[in-house]
């Protein structure tokens, strides 16, 4: 079963079970999936990686969002989108820890021969595959700088 499917399945189960804030952050999720769907020149249906894209932008956005309302003095906001982001990072991959990035940016540092700032871009199109939604890009990006320019 696709990770589509299984999102529409358990929006199935959360309406059954009158749970207000699984079922409408599963909804906003399919939505943001559908979207991304129709987006372009012609409508496609997206592979799994490409949905876990998706649900690791929607996130982001959620971590963004609660951090907004917590600097403007609004707790109960905050914890709502905290809460849906709860919800998201269930049908994410499991993250990966900085020594594990660590480990892989060092692989393909030694694998491409890549040396200085100038050679971030190699890295991480090596990397990109390996990270992909199981660790935050920014997070990522500055790691592979700090190996690059020797700031570990």
């Amino acid at each position: 079963m696709g990770l589509k499917e299984r999102l529409q399945g358990d929006l199935t189960e959360a309406i059954r079970s009158r749970d207000e804030l699984r079922s409408g952050t599963i909804r906003m999720v399919l939505t943001a999936i559908t979207n991304e769907e129709v987006s372009g020149k012609s409508a496609r249906v997206l592979t799994d990686a490409e949905i876990i894209t998706v649900l690791s932008r929607e996130a982001k956005k959620r971590r963004e969002a609660a951090d907004a309302f917590k600097d403007a003095g609004h707790a109960d906001r905050s914890q709502r989108e905290t809460d849906e982001g709860k919800v998201i990072t269930e049908y994410l991959p499991e993250q990966l820890t900085e020594d594990d990035v660590k480990k892989i940016i060092a692989d393909a540092i030694a694998e491409t021969g890549a040396s200085g700032p100038a050679g971030m871009g190699v890295v991480m199109k090596a990397i990109q595959p390996k990270v992909a939604g199981k660790a935050d890009g920014g997070t990522v990006s500055s790691l592979v700088k700090a190996a690059l320019t020797g700031g570990n």
